[in-house]
């Protein structure tokens, strides 16, 4: 009877131990703790609200971050296949919200949760995408043991079901990657039913570093628990489980394996250019290739409820501005950190593209004088762009105000001009993408607390392959006044359109006038540029210069300086200065300056002064489509002629 109540007992906890689904939270406490208050501790509750539609928008697997230094939390959320979107968004909110009520002040954190399907939840203060990471981790056993007489060959099929389950899943990665590092086996042994194990690894690592995570796994179960009747092993880079019964819904369509498994090719060499290609971006393909986009990027993405309640809703009292594309509203995240919101227009065609094109490019740079991106939010129809807030609006709000502009002497006339050159060489040169902006003007340029320039609004930028130097558009789009003749009349762009619409800006800033300003002037069709040329035949360039700027002692700096920006708005685009001569230019004066050759849209008197003019006259066919303005404001809509 005593014998009959212990095999019931002994029952009893298995079918426990079976019945409980996974969940260890695993606190690292030699990672250092975070106060209650902090802005650590605000950013962790933030990021838990959005992680689990990230997740779900990512197809089951988002790396992203929150807030700004040194209290940025990063964070992964992964589902393992098979979990529907609904499943894995519950599963990861659950498997988050038990997180962080585990482990409440430590600042490294991870769990695994999940029973039909697995979801893994990490947190950290450092960044760990693409790197293995075994500890701390955990190990849950059943304390019951197998039989002495089996044992021997119990180690046999258990030794090489791991093995195989390892290689099936390595090998299976390699030829399709979308598995996720995800494998399920069964094997028959003596004395027992079978044996069921299930093993999975974070996708941002090597084949190699999860296998090694695996076989750490593995060994460091065997010498610990060897003989136990079932186990699992947690780490943050690789989930192990075993048992001697079917423990999870992966296992219902599994076909039992053959005795041995070919041996694991080597794998490729490691290549992984950073790739952004044109989609189609029309219709419902539009969603999906957003999504890959975004991934790409791995840009943050913010519930819309955070970005509605950091602006008040779209408040009109903190409404910044407006633009081509949509309005721009500042705003206040739950951690203190201001935001500007750039809400983009839904009725805009051509904001779905600006959309995508802003957050691949913007996402990937990172320059004190490039506006910082700092997350997105995609719901519905809502498509909304969350960048750092730049106190001090822009260029043009200063530079075109009679009153504003006496705050800018030369001293930091020269600084804007300098911190713009530094962020376009950038873009040119020195960033890991060759980006052509496309849209340079004084509106786009913000001014941060010091009145140091950021450039923004890359909605119109171009991606170049490094070796690439021209590219051809049937669309020009842009602000006429600041875009180069060839771009005009024949839509082709390189680094030197950019150079055309930097001289136009070096112009705008030394005369503290707007080159739309000049038009019809004196009764002839005029710009700004067409009046400095004739300042520059007359020799008399001072007559440009702002009376605000009285340092009669830089006089001749600042007359370098226009002598620079003729240089660069040239008609033939192969006599511009690429932006590295430029910069060495403006900061070396014992550079000789060449003599500049007559400007791109040189007006004169007369019907055929304006070359625009002529090739848009009325009824003349063409292929090209055009949406410029001769002011400030950037145009986005096709205007088929």
């Amino acid at each position: 009877m005593a014998k009959k109540s212990c095999v019931s007992i002994l029952c009893f906890l298995i079918i426990i131990f079976s019945a409980i689904s996974v969940s260890a939270q695993t606190c690292d406490e030699t990672a250092g703790n975070f106060k209650p208050d902090s802005p650590y501790a605000m950013n962790r509750r933030l990021i838990n609200v959005t992680l689990a539609s990230n997740v779900t928008v990512h197809d089951g697997n988002f790396y992203g971050w929150m807030g700004l230094d040194p209290d940025i939390v990063y964070a992964v959320g992964m589902c393992s296949p098979g979990a529907g979107p609904e499943a894995c968004s519950q599963c990861i909110q659950d498997t988050s919200d038990s997180l962080l009520k585990s482990c409440p002040n430590q600042t490294d954190s991870f769990t695994w949760l999940g029973e039909e399907f697995l979801c893994l939840v990490h947190y950290s203060r450092k960044p760990f995408s693409g790197v293995l990471i075994l500890e701390p981790s955990k190990v849950l056993y059943n304390s019951v043991d197998i039989e002495k007489e089996n044992l021997k060959e119990f180690d046999s099929v258990w030794d090489e079901l791991m093995s195989r389950t390892m290689t099936s899943l390595v090998r299976n990665n390699l030829s399709t990657p979308t598995s996720k590092y995800y494998e399920n086996e069964i094997a028959p042994v003596p004395g027992y039913k079978n044996i069921s194990v299930l093993m999975q690894c974070t996708p941002d690592v090597s084949s190699e570093d999860c296998k090694l995570c695996l076989e750490k796994s593995v060994d460091y179960y065997k010498t610990l628990h060897h003989g136990k009747r079932g186990g699992i092993v947690l780490r943050p880079s690789c989930f192990l489980r075993w048992e001697l019964y079917t423990f999870s819904g992966v296992f219902d369509h599994i076909r039992m394996p053959p005795p041995s498994s070919p041996p694991l090719p080597s794998p490729p060499p490691s290549k992984t250019p950073f790739v952004v290609t044109n989609m189609p971006v029309k219709g419902k393909n539009f969603f999906t290739n957003l999504m890959l986009v975004l991934k790409i990027a791995e840009s943050v993405q913010f519930d819309l409820k955070t970005i509605e309640a950091a602006t008040s809703n779209f408040s009109a009292s903190n409404k910044l501005g407006q633009g081509g594309f949509g309005e721009v509203y500042k705003g206040m995240l739950m951690n203190g950190t201001e935001v500007a919101v750039k809400r983009l227009s839904k009725t805009s065609r051509q904001g779905e593209v600006e959309f995508k094109n802003e957050v691949v490019v913007v996402a990937k740079l990172q320059h004190r004088n490039l506006v910082k991106l700092l997350g997105f939010s995609l719901q519905g129809e809502e498509k909304l762009l969350v960048y750092e807030f730049i106190p001090n609006k822009s260029l043009d709000y200063f530079l075109f105000d009679p009153k504003k502009r006496i705050q800018l002497d030369w001293t930091m006339r020269c600084n804007i001009i300098g911190g713009i050159t530094r962020g376009i060489l950038y873009l040119h040169q020195d960033s890991r993408l060759k980006i052509i902006h496309r849209d340079l003007k004084a509106s786009n340029i913000l001014l941060d607390s010091d009145m140091n320039p950021k450039i923004a609004d890359f909605g119109m930028a171009k991606i170049f392959g490094m070796d690439q130097n021209v590219a051809n558009t049937s669309r020009v789009v842009g602000t006429f006044g600041y875009m180069p003749p060839e771009y005009v009349t024949h839509g082709q762009f390189s680094i030197k359109s950019d150079v055309y619409s930097f001289g136009v800006l070096i112009l705008e800033i030394i005369s503290g006038k707007k080159n739309s300003s000049f038009y019809q002037m004196e009764g002839l069709v005029n710009n700004l540029v067409t009046y400095v040329w004739r300042l520059w035949e007359n020799k008399s360039l001072h007559e440009l210069i702002d009376p605000v700027i009285r340092e009669e002692s830089k006089r001749d700096e600042v007359i370098r300086y226009i002598h620079i920006g003729l240089l660069c708005v040239q008609e033939n685009s192969a006599e511009r200065p690429t932006m590295s001569r430029i910069h060495q230019m403006l900061t070396t004066s014992s550079i000789t300056l060449d003599v500049p050759l007559p400007p791109g849209f040189l007006f004169r008197n007369g019907p055929q002064s304006n070359p625009l003019a002529q090739r848009l006259e009325p009824g003349e066919p063409t292929s090209m489509s055009f949406a410029c303005s001769l002011d400030e404001a950037t145009i986005t809509d096709v205007s088929p002629r």
